[in-house]
C-alpha cells in the first residue's frame, strides 16, 4: 500500500520551490523532522496520448536518479526499503521512487528480491509502478532471466525490461507495451570499475546505433565501499517515446538492484 505524501506542496506564483520540500515517503517521517528545500520542475502541458504524469518525460533528454542513504544500513548492514530521487539535469526533481517488499524477502533474498517500486510525482500522484517478479539470478539458466514490467498509469503496462541470456556480457531488450521489442541495452563484461563511472548502452536493435545510456555514476571511496547508496544518470534523445522513456527508467532500477545493490 502507498503511504500518503508527509508533506503539502505550497507553491508561490511565478517559484519552482516548495517551502517546506515535498518528498514523498514510503514511511513516517520522525517528529519534528523538517526536510531541506527542494527545487521542483515544473509542470509542463501533457500532450495528446500521454500517459497522466508522464509528460515531465516530454522536456528532458536527461535524468539523475539518487539513491537515498540509509543509516541503518550503513551502521547494522540491514537491508531497508529503497527510496530513489529522480532530478533532471537542471537540478530540480521530478519524480519520487519508494520500494515496497517485506522485510523478510529483503533480508532473505537480498538484491535478488522480487519487488515494487511505486514512482511519484511532485504533488504525491503515483504515476509509473515497476514491478520485478522473482527469477533465477544465475547467468547459467537461460530459462529464467530477469524481466521487469513498467505501467503508467498504475495497472497499465507500457513496457517491459527482458534479460537475454549471453555468456559474458549483461544484455537487455527493452519492449512496448505489445511486448515488442523496440532497443537494446547492452552493459560492460565487468560491473565492477574502480574511479570511474559504468556505462551501459542503450542501442538500436542490431547494436550498431547507440540511442543512449544508463551510467552508475562513481560515488568516491567510502561510498562505494561501505554502502549500496548509488547515483545514476539516464540519457536519451529528448523526442524518443516517453512510454520508451519510462521504461529506460525502471531499467536503471533492475541493473541497480541486480549489479550494484550489494549486501553489506
Amino acid at each position: 500500500m502507498m503511504a500518503t505524501p508527509m508533506y503539502a506542496v505550497t507553491q508561490k506564483p511565478g517559484m519552482n520551490e516548495v517551502h517546506p520540500a515535498t518528498v514523498p515517503s514510503a514511511v513516517p517521517m520522525p517528529p519534528g523532522f523538517v526536510p531541506p528545500q527542494v527545487a521542483m520542475m515544473p509542470v509542463p502541458q501533457r500532450p495528446p496520448g500521454c500517459p497522466p504524469g508522464l509528460e515531465y518525460l516530454t522536456q528532458v533528454d536527461q535524468l539523475l536518479v539518487h539513491q537515498q542513504l540509509e543509516l541503518a544500513e550503513v551502521i547494522l548492514g540491514w537491508e531497508t526499503n529503497n527510496k530513489y530521487i529522480i532530478k533532471n539535469s537542471l537540478g530540480q526533481q521530478v519524480y519520487y521512487a519508494a520500494e515496497e517488499t517485506d522485510c523478510c524477502t529483503r533480508q532473505c533474498c537480498g538484491p535478488g528480491r522480487p519487488f515494487v517500486l511505486h514512482i511519484q510525482d511532485n504533488f504525491g500522484q503515483e504515476i509509473i509502478t515497476v514491478k520485478r517478479p522473482l527469477r533465477c539470478s544465475c547467468c547459467c539458466c537461460p530459462c529464467c532471466m530477469q524481466e521487469l514490467e513498467v505501467q503508467s498509469p498504475p495497472g497499465s503496462p507500457v513496457g517491459y525490461v527482458i534479460q537475454n541470456w549471453h555468456p559474458y556480457l549483461p544484455k537487455f531488450t527493452i519492449q512496448n507495451e505489445r511486448g515488442e521489442p523496440v532497443l537494446k541495452i547492452v552493459g560492460p563484461f565487468c560491473a565492477c570499475k574502480c574511479c570511474s563511472d559504468v556505462n551501459f548502452e542503450v542501442t538500436s536493435l542490431d547494436e550498431e546505433t547507440m540511442v543512449g545510456t544508463i551510467s552508475k555514476q562513481w560515488m568516491g571511496l567510502f561510498r562505494e565501499a561501505y554502502t549500496d547508496a548509488d547515483n545514476f544518470g539516464i540519457k536519451f534523445p529528448q523526442d524518443l517515446d516517453v512510454k520508451i522513456k519510462a521504461v529506460m527508467l525502471g531499467a536503471c532500477f533492475l541493473i541497480d538492484f541486480m549489479f550494484f545493490e550489494t549486501q553489506n
